[in-house]
């Protein structure tokens, strides 16, 4: 008999040698002998499933071989040791790792091993488990168990079908034998007819059992079916069903609106355009039509087929498949994001084309087209940029109705998925072209137009009523009362300031806008701005007084007329220092713009686009930031995504500050960072302006002289009598006084006549000077000019007449020639830096001792002044336009005191910085003085009225100014900071926004008012004249700009308790009911409240908007966005949409109702005992109007 196996030597040497080059796993392990304590280092290689070992690393064949296929792998303890031997060499076996490899056939003895480290023991044992094939083994044993189920089932199914053909086979025969007796039994009782017919006329008792038998058995099966079908349509997959079909069928609509607006943007704008390119005189060009309309008519196509696809699938009904439509849409996304890159430069083209009168007359006629709805061209542009969140919004509400192992779910998460990454693309395009769609709203709200608004780089900053005092006669002003009705109503104003205009219109009474005659466009850099009108001589106690300190003044002096004041009114002193902030921030860009670019175009020939680009870090992406295509107010690229760290630098940079930027991070700062870390930077600034101020800032701000000296000898410079933009005439009016007007114009001509500045010398000391010129270094003699100082009694006067005086130079400071004459205009000869420093200072009325030639060129002082008004500007925006900050953190407001008042200490302080640091810490330290404004807080206490009214007895009128001058008090209540972070809809919503939601608190209680007020009627004419007085009511409120009191009342007389009293409604006047249809159509939601925001447009404050509108927009805003990117960098440019929205809600906060409070109409407004809640009211209503029988 065979004892041993044969095996191809050649093949396992093959084998082994593979094992050396190529083996899973190869190095030293110690094997166990046969005797039980011998151990014997060898070699090992594993190669797939079988493991080599060899007596050295170097040995070419191998000492034996294991099949390691069905073997298993376990670590097992160090064996026991005896006490012979140094303890040393004991511990260090019990350190090793011992494993050993069981076979799964008998009479194979366990492989034991060893290594000297853990580690690369579980490696060792790893390798040798994945070589056994044990998964494979498992998955194999698992499908032969399967397999054998299988048979065992089909065995069974056959034995089944035998028994089943055998029971068919036995059925039939019975079916035969059954036909063959009814053949049977038809006979006979064809045979015995007559007798049953007989039979069964004589018994009628039959026939009713019979007919009874089939009545129960009817009822008894509908019943049974009807219990069925009502425990479905109460299962939650029923409802979940329901939900899903409705949200379908809103698609189909919304879809259906949405190709209706492609087809009108189409064929009502795109081709009519296309046909006027190709006459003889076009309006417009063929390429601009392709750049505003770009994709448009694609876009159309695509949605028409998917509009199709989604009616077809409703022809289905109520199987509803959507995920191949969606499969159809996604790859047709690149046609958006051309669209979307596109939009911003389409609007932009569409601007410079309405220039072209023609074109705009011809545009103006399209859009008069009754299927347009009154919309512009621009809002059919905007369409598809929102259409893409409203399928976002759809796919997540139909995935949150579609079951996890629904056929569909994946593909509705991959188009969702891709959805949103459009989408974030998307939300920042929307944010940089909405500057530019705000005016050309505005534009195309003035009847005789405005061309300053179609400069695409023009920026709007704010808008509001203000109420102008009539012209001044010979500087006075005429005696007027503020509480004169005619003022109100003949010089109320609609304005509108952006970064270079001030526009000042009235409105008409169908919500247009004129712009006035006179003055209605003001140039910025042709105003100065008075914040503290003087008292003239015939008036000794002021305007100030006669207006209670809410007027200021704007004298405009153009180039080309004579100079006029415009005096404008405030309706309070917190509006009026908003105002003031932001004008006196635009004049201030506008002056620094200018100079600057004097200083880069005649210092270093370097134009201010050119001086941006070479700082890269205010253009170039980066790790930590990232710049949008659009440029701010001050020509700089905006910024989508920024570290905090750059989000300060950028607040703090000494060049320009735009305030469309300043506004945004005030309003939004705390979603990224805190007060304490803005007003630690601020006073970081101030205190060391060198250490905390970019390097490269600093090289920039003192652009080098050397090329300008070269063309001065030359004689070729070409700037030296440069003038920026028309400036005007230099004179200040002789009755505003030197200490309270505030010159903010930029009316002189500069040149540069200092020499480089080495940044790398400064010294903090304040006595380090640069490099003047020598006269012998200096240029030609008639260029040559010394700074001079004059008398200040004497100097006074003819410097305010002088013609070569800049209103930016000290009083005292006047320009000589060498040779004793005054300098003209165009030989000016302060320097650019210094100038600069001057200007940004605001020193444009005083000096400190000895501000002299020396000291203005020193540049420590130049960058501490600029430093210093830098800080001063942005604490005079916080503190005037965001005051609650302070009111709510004591700390902030000490610490905000504090800083002001080392400021106050420094000796070197300009009398302006002096001022402007008096006027914020005057501010913050005096409280609120407008007794108009009450509070939230007031309201309760209004309920303590003895008596209150009662409704048979209030007019419409009262009730109506009421409900409006509570909704404003409410409304004006709520902080800004509650409209961040969406805290209305969290859990904690009432600790979040305590405001907000006590505004809604106080919607519901008088929308319930209404309703119960018509409800305690019992008879139907008296409910009928009530439902006419509330309608009456809202209309009122509609007249007042109190559209959400229109809202309470309309959501009250749509309540199902209310709205089902047929035979009430039927009382009812026709004219009060197409009030009513006029009312809902106003404030409906529909096209996210398209109507309600058109009639905002055009209306003039005061005004109460819906604020749900508002929360949805932002809540669609912080849904669609997140706050940082995934590189931790804040979404900036989701916060200048958020900022947009919240400037607009303050715009309405502001401007306070002149209403006076009435306390027993309050009372009754507020009496909560008249308020019956919902259930109530339903039960209420069906005992007036019964349920009519089904």
């Amino acid at each position: 008999m065979q004892k041993s196996v044969r095996y191809n030597e050649g093949h396992a040497l093959y084998l082994a040698m593979l094992a050396r080059k190529e083996g899973t796993k190869r190095g030293f392990l110690s094997k166990k002998a046969a005797e039980a304590s011998r151990w014997h280092e060898k070699w090992f290689a594993l190669y797939q499933n079988v493991l080599f070992y060899f007596e050295g690393e170097q040995s070419g064949r191998p000492a034996g071989m294991y099949l390691l296929e069905g073997c298993s792998c376990e670590r097992t303890p160090a064996p026991p040791r005896t006490n012979a031997g140094p303890a040393g060499a004991r511990d260090a076996l019990d350190k090793q790792y011992y494993f050993t490899v069981l076979f799964g056939h008998d009479g194979q003895k366990p492989l034991e091993l060893r290594c000297e480290e853990e580690q690369a023991g579980k490696e060792w044992m790893e390798a040798i488990h994945q070589a056994s094939y044990a998964d494979i083994l498992i998955e194999r044993e698992v499908l032969m168990q399967k397999y054998i189920h299988l048979v065992q089932i089909v065995e069974t199914e056959k034995i089944a079908t035998n028994q089943l053909r055998h029971q068919l086979e036995d059925q039939d025969t019975e079916i035969e034998r059954l036909k063959s007796e009814i053949v049977a039994l038809n006979k006979t009782k064809e045979r015995m007819r007559p007798y049953h017919t007989h039979q069964e006329e004589e018994d009628p008792d039959i026939k009713k059992i019979k007919k009874v038998q089939s009545f129960m058995r009817g009822w008894l099966c509908r019943r049974k079916w009807k219990t069925i079908v009502q425990d479905y349509i109460c299962s939650p997959h029923a409802e979940s069903m329901r939900k899903r079909n409705q949200i379908v069928f809103t698609m189909v609509e919304a879809e259906t609106e949405y190709v209706h607006q492609l087809y009108i943007l189409v064929n009502g704008f795109l081709r009519p355009l296309r046909m006027a390119a190709s006459s003889k005189k076009p309006p417009i060009k063929h390429e601009d039509v392709s750049s505003i309309f770009l994709n448009s008519e694609t876009i159309m196509f695509l949605h028409e087929i998917f509009h199709q696809g989604l009616k077809a699938r409703l022809a289905n009904w109520p199987t509803l498949v959507l995920a191949d439509l969606f499969d159809i849409l996604l790859p047709m996304l690149n046609i958006y994001q051309e669209f979307v890159r596109n939009h911003q430069y389409s609007l932009q083209v569409l601007a410079n084309c309405k220039q072209n009168r023609d074109f705009d007359k011809l545009l103006k006629q399209y859009e008069a087209n009754p299927v347009c709805e009154g919309r512009m061209l621009e809002t059919f542009l905007t369409y598809p940029m929102f259409q893409i969140p409203r399928y976002i919004i759809t796919l997540h509400e139909l995935l949150a109705h579609t079951p996890h192992e629904h056929v569909e779910r994946k593909s509705l998460e991959f188009a969702k998925s891709k959805l949103e990454e459009l989408s974030r693309v998307m939300h920042d395009e929307v944010s940089d072209t909405e500057n530019i769609r705000k005016n050309l709203a505005i534009e195309r709200m003035i009847v005789e137009g405005c061309d300053i608004l179609l400069d695409t780089s023009q920026t709007f900053i704010r808008q509001g009523s203000l109420i102008q005092v009539p012209s001044v006669e010979r500087g006075k002003l005429s005696k007027v009362r503020l509480g004169s009705l005619s003022l109100k109503k003949e010089g109320e104003r609609q304005c509108f300031l952006f970064t270079k205009h001030f526009l000042i219109c009235t409105r008409s009474s169908g919500g247009k806008l004129h712009l006035l005659k006179t003055g209605g466009v003001l140039s910025l850099i042709q105003c100065t701005l008075i914040e503290e009108p003087d008292a003239s001589d015939d008036d000794p106690k002021g305007s100030g007084h006669m207006f209670r300190d809410l007027d200021f003044k704007i004298v405009v002096e153009p180039p080309d007329a004579a100079s006029f004041t415009v005096v404008l009114l405030a309706p309070s002193r917190q509006e009026k220092a908003a105002w003031m902030s932001d004008i006196s921030q635009c004049v201030d860009n506008i002056r620094c713009n200018g100079l600057m670019t004097i200083v880069f175009e005649e210092n270093s020939k370097v134009t201010v686009p050119h001086m941006i680009k070479s700082d890269a870090r205010l253009h170039k992406d980066d790790t930590d930031i990232c710049f949008s295509k659009t440029l701010n107010s001050c020509k700089v690229p905006q910024i989508r995504y920024a570290s905090v760290e750059r989000l300060l630098e950028r607040l703090t940079d000494l060049r320009f500050l735009s305030i469309d930027f300043l506004n945004t991070f005030l309003h939004t700062y705390r979603i990224f960072t805190t007060a304490t870390v803005v007003l630690a930077k601020l006073s970081d600034i101030y205190k060391r302006p060198f250490t905390s101020i970019p390097v490269r800032s600093l090289e920039l701000f003192f652009a080098t002289s050397q090329n300008n000296r070269e063309h001065l000898v030359d004689g070729k410079s070409p700037r030296l009598c440069r003038k920026f933009s028309s400036p005007p005439p230099l004179a200040v009016s002789r009755t505003s006084s030197p200490v309270r007007a505030r010159k903010l114009s930029l009316t002189s001509s500069l040149n540069s006549r200092i020499g480089a500045l080495d940044l790398t010398n400064s010294s903090s000391s304040s006595s380090s000077t640069t490099t003047t010129h020598s006269p012998a270094a200096s240029p030609p003699p008639h260029t040559a000019a010394v700074l001079e100082s004059a008398p200040g009694d004497k100097a006074g006067d003819s410097a305010d007449l002088s013609p070569c005086r800049s209103p930016t130079t000290p009083r005292h400071l006047r320009y000589r020639q060498p040779g004793g004459q005054v300098a003209d205009n165009t030989h000016c000869s302060v320097s650019p830096a210094s100038a600069f420093a001057i200007a940004t200072a605001a020193a444009g009325h005083g000096s400190p001792p000895g501000f002299n030639n020396e000291r203005t060129c020193d540049k420590e002082f130049i960058i501490r002044r600029t430093a210093t008004n830098r800080v001063l500007n942005v604490l005079r925006h916080w503190v005037s336009k965001h005051a609650q900050d302070f009111e709510l953190n004591n700390e902030l407001k000490m610490n905000v005191v504090n800083l002001l008042e080392e400021v106050l200490r420094d000796p070197d302080l300009l009398p302006q910085e002096r001022k402007a640091t008096a006027n914020i810490l005057r501010a913050l330290s005096q409280d609120d003085q407008d007794d108009i404004h009450l509070k939230i807080e007031d309201i309760i206490q209004m309920t303590d009225c003895p008596k209150a009214e009662c409704f048979e007895t209030l007019s419409a009128m009262e009730l109506a100014e009421q409900i409006t001058l509570l909704d404003h008090i409410v409304f004006r209540s709520i902080p800004y900071e509650e409209f961040l972070g969406q805290g209305w809809m969290k859990v904690d919503k009432n600790e979040r926004t305590p405001y907000i939601m006590k505004t809604s608190q106080h919607f519901n209680e008088m929308s319930n008012l209404v309703a119960s007020q018509i409800m305690n009627y019992a008879d139907i004419s008296s409910r009928a004249n009530a439902i006419e007085k509330w309608v009456a009511v809202a209309d009122i409120c509609r007249c007042l700009h109190n559209y959400n009191g229109v809202l309470e009342i309309t959501s009250a007389l749509n309540r199902s308790a209310i709205y089902r009293l047929k035979k009430t409604w039927a009382k009812v006047s026709k004219q009060t009911k197409a009030l009513m249809d006029k009312l809902q159509k106003t404030i409906s939601s529909e096209g996210r409240f398209k109507n309600l925001r058109e009639t905002l447009k055009n209306c003039n404050p005061p005004a109460v908007p819906y604020l749900g509108m508002y929360l949805t927009d932002l809540a669609f805003i912080e849904e669609g966005t997140p706050n940082f990117t995934e590189e931790g960098l804040v979404n900036f440019s989701k916060m200048r949409m958020i900022s947009h929205i919240i400037r607009e809600i303050r715009q309405f906060q502001q401007t306070a109702y002149r209403i006076d409070q009435q306390p027993k109409v309050i009372q009754y407004l507020l009496d909560k005992a008249l308020v019956i809640d919902e259930d109530t009211l339903y039960e209420l209503s069906l005992k007036i109007e019964p349920r009519l029988p089904a």
